[in-house]
């Protein structure tokens, strides 16, 4: 697993070791990123479901100020560490262990916002629609933040009407949906 583009080009990254964490394969992180970067800004980024850390790196790696790479996995927070030590920029990087609505009342309650959004959790758990609606109520976006979601099913966000569907794009068993946040 190598960073694609930017300032860490090449990279090596470290997986997280045994089958809890399903890595986004290079060819889905290749296409997702070339689906987002009309739309790269810079700020903040959310790795919500972090795992190896490889995407919040990848969007420090091509212009983004600062990385919240989110994982309550032990494993997954050592890699995450390992992988963002090994980019010398350590200061971009916030790397906690928490669970995901943990992670975003934290965010609220600290006034943080983000740009870009990576949303990649577990297949089985199925609750993006709920994380994004407590994004959206938590004031966690800013306008015109980008937010990415990785699933492997459908999932309907005609209720969140603040949310505009950019472009979707099926990769065998992965789902991936770009979303526009028009802000409240």
């Amino acid at each position: 697993m190598k960073v694609i583009s930017g300032s860490f080009r090449g990279l090596n990254l470290k997986p997280v070791p045994g089958k809890n964490t399903r890595p986004t394969s290079g060819k889905v992180k290749e296409a997702m990123f070339s689906m987002i970067t009309p739309y790269f800004n810079d700020g903040n980024v959310l790795d919500l479901f972090a795992g190896t850390g490889s995407l919040g790196i990848e969007a420090i790696s091509r212009g983004y100020d600062h990385a919240y790479l989110v994982d309550k996995a032990y494993k997954a927070i050592s890699v995450i560490k390992e992988n963002v030590e090994k980019t010398k920029s350590e200061e971009q990087f916030t790397v906690l262990k928490m669970a995901a609505t943990e992670a975003l009342k934290n965010f609220s309650d600290d006034k943080v916002r983000f740009g870009l959004v990576f949303l990649d959790p577990p297949y089985r758990m199925k609750i993006t629609e709920t994380l994004i609606q407590d994004m959206i109520e938590q004031d966690l976006l800013e306008d015109g933040a980008i937010i990415v979601d990785e699933t492997d099913y459908e999932i309907d966000l005609s209720g969140l009407t603040s949310l505009e569907l950019i472009k979707k794009k099926d990769y065998k068993d992965t789902k991936v949906a770009l979303y526009q946040y028009g802000g409240k």
